[in-house]
């Protein structure tokens, strides 16, 4: 387990580096991605010099190590902009995946995969989500399969909605292979039985690779592939899933107090009826409610970090988190969209991309009914084993 250090120790702190390197390096630039795809090479260049390159990765594969808790801030400050966590590599899928291989992988496949991935030469794919009736919120539901063959696993099935599978240049597979069991898989872009098609259009654009529908075709792996152990994919997965919920958590509220920060500045210029918007009670009301949403989101986030730091696991304070936050940031910047009326809604700002971006996070990693259901179920759980004088842990 990581020690904690504190993120902003030293004459200038991480976090402040993090968001003086987004103001001054990122944002200025963040357009031009759309048309000069070289503005990412440079950029990660110079995050390299600044420090802040990789803060999620292990020291010992060249990234910050930094915990969950110190990686609290960090995230927020670089998701103030859809390039930052690219430019930084703590972008998902790949920050995810980092996570799972540091600690679930062996040496020769850390090797392998994780230390190219921490240092930005390749891109990687998490590919569990599959069409209807497979595994969408309900990971129990997946068909794809994987059987032996002598030393070898054969692979079979369809994923969809894979985000950043174009370009990957490896994927993660969950693949069952057992009734009630499931294995992960370490599978090679190149592999021949592995194909990656279509990219799905949908109302967010900020993965690189986009959301894409990849089908195993007797996509045989040998043994090694194996991530983890046999049969023991789901318990392994769950190494990834929460720490990547709340890490999309922090990365979104970046997002989200950017979009605060742009309609504070036009709040406070604009002047009708008399008065600045910034002045009068219907506009403070929605101001107000944005701030309180926010030190909600940074509250709660900070709290689930500190337990998964501590115990490892917080599958409850993660679901509340991330249902929470993710209705959140919708509503910050919406909001904010609101309040800067034709700016709001026009491409001018980015307002307007944020508030697409940001809608799909309700969905993704759990549909907030489905972490709602979690909670209750576990809240019921505990109420019987008190009345009944046992215990249970979420």
């Amino acid at each position: 387990m990581r020690t904690n250090r504190t993120a902003d120790d030293g004459s200038e702190g991480l976090t402040e580096r993090v968001r003086r390197f987004v103001d001054d390096q990122v944002i200025p630039v963040e357009r031009e991605i759309e048309t000069d795809p070289d503005v990412l090479v440079r950029l990660r260049v110079r995050a390299r010099a600044a420090g802040v390159f990789a803060p999620s990765a292990p020291t010992e594969y060249g990234g910050l190590g930094l915990s969950l808790l110190e990686q609290t801030d960090v995230l927020e400050e670089a998701g103030r902009s859809l390039l930052g966590p690219l430019v930084m590599n703590c972008a998902a899928p790949d920050e995810g995946n980092m996570t799972l291989l540091e600690h679930v992988a062996t040496t020769a496949q850390r090797e392998q995969y994780l230390r190219p991935l921490v240092a930005g030469d390749v891109r990687s794919a998490f590919a569990m989500t599959e069409p209807a009736p497979g595994a969408g919120s309900d990971p129990a539901a997946l068909t794809t399969t994987a059987v032996r063959d002598g030393e070898d696993w054969v692979i079979d099935g369809e994923k969809w909605f894979i985000t950043g599978a174009d370009g990957a240049a490896f994927f993660i597979v969950m693949a069952r292979t057992g009734v009630d069991a499931a294995t992960m898989f370490l599978v090679d872009a190149g592999n021949p039985g592995l194909v990656v098609g279509r990219h799905i259009p949908t109302i967010d654009a900020g993965f690189t690779g986009g959301h894409c529908e990849v089908a195993f075709d007797r996509c045989r792996v040998p043994s090694s592939a194996v991530l983890g152990e046999v049969d023991r994919g789901f318990v392994n997965a769950q190494v990834r899933l929460g720490p990547a919920r709340l890490t999309h958590c922090m990365r979104w509220l970046g997002v989200a107090r950017r979009a605060h920060e742009i309609m504070l500045g036009y709040v406070v210029e604009r002047r009708l009826f008399g008065s600045r918007l910034a002045d009068l009670g219907l506009a403070q009301h929605l101001i107000a409610d944005n701030e309180i949403d926010i030190a909600a989101c940074r509250s709660l986030i900070r709290t689930t970090a500190a337990t998964l730091d501590r115990r490892g696991r917080a599958n409850n304070e993660t679901s509340i988190a991330k249902t929470f936050v993710s209705e959140a940031v919708g509503r910050i910047v919406d909001r904010s969209v609101q309040l800067c009326g034709a700016q709001g809604v026009s491409h001018d700002q980015p307002l307007a991309r944020f508030l697409a971006e940001v809608r799909p996070f309700r969905i993704y990693d759990g549909a907030s009914e489905v972490h709602r259901w979690a909670v209750a179920r576990r809240a019921v759980r505990r109420h019987e084993a008190a009345r009944s004088g046992g215990a249970t842990h979420g």
